[in-house]
């Protein structure tokens, strides 16, 4: 699947600066993701995804690849799609956690993981809570993502 328009329709709780901002990183993320061979999915969820970030909210995006170890040993890769600063590396089960700082204090959760992620017979109860608390696809080459989101 491929969009375009990566843009977010962001509740108006939100200065116009933030939802572009919001918008903005989003939409470097997914470039960014589109030109990698190994990124074989990106999914935004939370708060973003359902339209109902808050001015506190982060940008939280799952990032499947058949190379997790290239995201998860070093962050030479980051300034690429510019995440900003690494404040705080997490793992969830299948799942890591990379929370970014941007200059503005914006933060980007970013969750690296494997395309098993995405398995649906069955779908992991985990996951299938990640996706119908919102979730919008931005990058699925291979329909992996789409297949997940029909299944849930």
């Amino acid at each position: 699947m491929h969009r375009d328009d990566q843009s977010v329709n962001l509740p108006t709780a939100l200065s116009p600066e933030r939802v572009a901002e919001i918008n903005e990183v989003i939409g470097r993320i997914t470039r960014w993701a589109r030109g990698r061979e190994d990124i074989v999915g990106l999914l935004l969820v939370g708060s973003c995804a359902r339209n109902a970030a808050r001015p506190d909210s982060d940008i939280d995006v799952v990032l499947l690849t058949t190379d997790e170890s290239r995201y998860l040993l070093g962050d030479a890769w980051a300034g690429a799609p510019g995440l900003g600063e690494l404040i705080r590396t997490q793992s969830w089960g299948p799942i890591t956690e990379r929370r970014y700082s941007t200059a503005s204090g914006l933060e980007v959760e970013l969750c690296i993981g494997s395309p098993t992620w995405a398995r649906t017979d069955p779908v992991d109860r985990g996951t299938h809570r990640v996706v119908t608390d919102g979730a919008r696809v931005l990058h699925d080459p291979a329909g992996i993502l789409a297949d997940l989101l029909a299944a849930c």
